[in-house]
């Protein structure tokens, strides 16, 4: 293509945008940015710590306690404000988690055996040593070891979002590294949820659920591929979950593999279709008819349209529609409700805390040596390779940036300890001072292992991949 038909491309895309699209586009830019996703996530942080310990403390925690209805049909629960951010609105972020964990599974890197067992491995050793390391710490401890689970987790959006104000100069594999062993995590993290803090099962909502769940499937194996359906049926499962005893963020992840991640139009078919109807489009305006008198030219755009929308997969469908309102709503306002900790000056007492310090040293200590430790073990017995463009060096620091929990470590602190707000917030204050260690360390160590410039041979590289990889894993 040259320069003028370029130029013509562009002309056309700035025409057509019109005023208002001009002057919001360099924010849509802006706030597509993983980047500052983390800044915003920093930002509730700070505030939710400033309010826990300001005269606004309690209408804070008011606020947190207002009640809310929830409900379906006949049946009605009451939660307030709290546990509706934890068990509702966290339930949406678990979907699209769910959504990155199939797609990751089917076209990402954990599709292929060989390329899956390094994340694979690594992510299994953050998780075991963090728990070790904090049981450990906290032997003599009954109650505090309930929290086992709460240095396990890393936080993909943070851990990205980090990585990524180091620029285009990051290798592109340690970007795709980091994305699937966090992804391997949260795989982890949900079983655990699942298994290990789960209370009473009220088997008969667990049954109602199933069979939820086998619509959604069948939903699937028939060819559904309108929202809708899928909507409704996830909103019924995740309500008999919320009944049922079990967490109820676990049917986000069910319903997301219920997702259909095949188009009802394939490519070919997309191309010959639009190819014709466009021909037959061009045909009636050379015949200078005028588009608002012309009903067939309107329903041949509408043909197109359709075939457009029949040609993305339900699954893009719904991480498209998702992905702002995770990164700039939901998971600000969940850091908002749970970072709140009232220090009420006792910080040094809460920091020899046997929970405290078992957070923060198994989310630095644990998470290097099982992510390093486990990563170099599988390369050396010849399960696996180091992702081209990654020295070791460079490894170690993505292995401080899986020591980011945050928001699934808060998430499974407050199924941990429940009301036992001491120990809670004991937990959250390490979770904190970790993430906030592990981001600085990361970025430090990966930022020194960078190379000066990106060799020609990395920059092929990087393009090569760059479809198969980058838009989606950031």
């Amino acid at each position: 293509m040259n320069d003028n038909t370029q130029d013509q491309d562009y002309y056309l895309m700035w025409k057509t945008r019109g005023p208002i699209r001009r002057l919001i586009s360099p924010l849509e830019g802006l706030i597509s940015d993983a980047a500052w996703g983390g800044v915003l996530l920093m930002i509730s942080t700070i505030g939710a710590l400033y309010l826990a310990n300001s005269h606004w403390a309690e209408a804070y925690h008011e606020i947190l306690s207002a009640p809310v209805d929830v409900g379906l049909g006949n049946s009605h629960l009451v939660l307030d404000v709290h546990h509706f951010i934890n068990d509702a609105l966290m339930a949406i972020f678990f979907f699209v988690v769910g959504l990155e964990i199939k797609r990751e599974i089917l076209v990402g890197e954990l599709s292929s055996v060989r390329e899956a067992v390094l994340p694979a491995v690594a992510a299994l050793g953050g998780m075991i040593f963090p728990a070790a390391i904090f049981l450990l710490i906290n032997l003599h401890s009954t109650a505090g070891q309930e929290g086992w689970g709460v240095p396990m987790a890393t936080d993909i959006a943070f851990s990205l979002g980090i990585l990524s104000l180091l620029g285009s100069r990051v290798p592109l594999a340690a970007k795709v590294f980091l994305t699937a062993f966090a992804i391997v995590d949260d795989i982890g993290a949900s079983m655990v949820i699942a298994f290990f803090y789960t209370e009473d099962i009220v088997w008969p909502m667990v049954g109602l659920a199933s069979l939820f769940f086998v619509c959604l499937a069948l939903c699937n194996a028939f060819g559904v591929r309108r929202s809708a359906p899928y909507v409704f049926l996830s909103l019924a499962l995740w309500f008999c979950f919320l009944k049922s005893g079990i967490h109820p963020t676990i049917a986000g992840i069910l319903a997301a593999l219920t997702i259909p991640a095949r188009p009802r139009l394939q490519s070919d078919e997309f191309l010959i279709s639009t190819r014709m109807l466009l021909d037959r489009i061009e045909a009636r305006h050379e015949e200078e008819t005028s588009v608002l008198k012309d009903k067939q030219s309107h329903a041949m755009i509408s043909d197109v349209e359709t075939a457009s929308r029949l040609t993305q997969t339900p699954l893009k469908r719904f991480e498209n529609a998702l992905h702002l309102w995770i990164t700039f709503f939901i998971m600000p306002v969940f850091a908002l409700a749970n970072a709140g900790i009232e220090l009420n000056g006792n910080l040094g007492e809460k920091l020899s805390h046997p929970v405290t310090i078992g957070v923060i040293v198994g989310l630095l200590v644990g998470k290097q040596l099982g992510i390093t430790l486990l990563a170099w073990g599988a390369v050396k017995m010849g399960l696996a390779r180091l992702p081209r463009g990654v020295s070791w060096g460079m490894l170690y620091g993505l292995s401080w940036l899986g020591g980011i929990g945050f928001t699934m470590s808060l998430f499974i602190t407050n199924l941990a300890y429940g009301r036992m707000s001491e120990h809670r917030d004991d937990a959250k204050l390490g979770i904190l001072i970790a993430s906030a260690i592990a981001g600085i360390g990361g970025c430090a160590i990966v930022w020194w292992c960078l190379p000066s410039e990106k060799t020609e041979e990395n920059e092929e590289h990087d393009s090569t991949n760059a479809g198969r990889n980058s838009p989606e894993h950031a």
